[in-house]
């Protein structure tokens, strides 16, 4: 029997148990649907019954039942704290079973691609800043001892990112010597970048908050892929949304939701900083979150040669470089990545 067709059968028998169990109505499974993961070792099926839908995660089974995979811990915490994310219908940790309701699957990305009007679409922007907010209004002292507060974007883990980028991106993708003077310098600049994102006020952020990690159900939008939520400064998420490599958001858009973010939460979060030197701090994490989104593509091409994400490196670099050129101070650091990036 092939691996896919065990799984199947093992999700067709997990279901039934659910259903044993009074968590579900008793319904008939009329289709089994493998669908396309993620990254991880997790693997995804899409029950179909008479009446509706579902969606099992396979996730490595748990020998400790007391230890719950991140995803449930911070699905069931963000959960209570009123954020829109799936709902786990079942589970079984000793087998690895997690059932949850069905978010089908449009994105975010393929929501915004349909819009009509820039009016439309800053409301739809709007409105993921606004779940996005909830996030980061969480109250981590209720969580103290939850391992996601003990996590932080600290100097060494954003400057973790800058280094995983110069392996798959610099070296391995380009194929230049990182050893150089050149790459040292732009290094040092880098770290120093990190070590001034690092002491700014921290909150609980999602991490990877872009168009292709909400789903839209019924008009609504639904926060996945928040497992590696950690403490860190919410212009983390800001970015992530707003710079998103996926899609290029109208320009004058991008700028009123940036002073609607910092209008409406920031400056609550921090009363310290106007707005000019909020956008300073914008454009730092702008240049760090998108240089390790470049690192992330390089990585799927050398670890998967996985070509679909190559084309967003362009995309990607020139939004840094045309950030660094606004700054005065970042400008030997545009000139040596210029040079690295064009020679190639």
């Amino acid at each position: 029997m092939k691996p896919e067709q065990s799984e199947r059968i093992l999700v067709e028998e997990l279901f039934k148990k659910t259903i044993s169990k009074n968590l579900l109505e008793d319904d008939v499974i009329e289709n089994i649907e493998k669908l396309t993961g993620d990254a991880s070792t997790r693997k995804y099926y899409r029950i179909w019954t008479s009446t509706t839908s579902y969606v099992v995660c396979l996730d490595n089974p748990t020998i400790d039942p007391s230890s719950e995979p991140t995803f449930l811990t911070l699905q069931r915490v963000l959960n209570t704290e009123k954020v829109r994310v799936p709902q786990i219908l079942d589970k079984d940790l000793g087998t690895g079973y997690i059932l949850e309701e069905d978010l089908g699957d449009v994105t975010f990305l393929k929501e915004i691609t349909q819009i009509s009007s820039k009016e439309e679409e800053y409301q739809f922007y709007k409105k993921a800043i606004d779940l996005m907010a909830t996030i980061h209004k969480v109250d981590v002292n209720k969580y103290k001892d939850e391992f996601f507060v003990k996590l932080a974007f600290d100097t060494e883990k954003l400057f973790s990112e800058m280094e995983f980028t110069k392996k798959y991106f610099l070296k391995m993708y380009l194929g230049l010597d990182i050893t150089t003077a050149a790459v040292e310098a732009l290094y040092k600049k880098l770290y120093d970048m990190c070590y001034m994102i690092s002491n700014e006020p921290r909150v609980l952020v999602h991490r990877d908050y872009h168009s292709r990690n909400l789903m839209i159900i019924n008009g609504e939008q639904v926060v996945i892929d928040f497992q590696d939520a950690r403490l860190g400064t919410p212009l983390y998420d800001l970015v992530s949304l707003l710079e998103d490599c996926y899609y290029q958001i109208d320009d004058s858009n991008k700028k009123s939701l940036i002073k609607y973010y910092y209008e409406e939460y920031f400056i609550k979060l921090d009363k310290t900083k106007n707005l000019e030197q909020f956008m300073y701090l914008y454009d730092m994490m702008s240049i760090q979150r998108v240089f390790k989104a470049i690192g992330s593509f390089a990585y799927i091409y050398a670890d998967r040669k996985d070509l679909r994400y190559v084309k967003y490196i362009g995309f990607a670099f020139e939004k840094i470089r045309s950030i660094m050129l606004s700054h005065d101070d970042f400008s030997k650091e545009r000139k040596i990545l210029s040079s690295l990036y064009y020679a190639n």
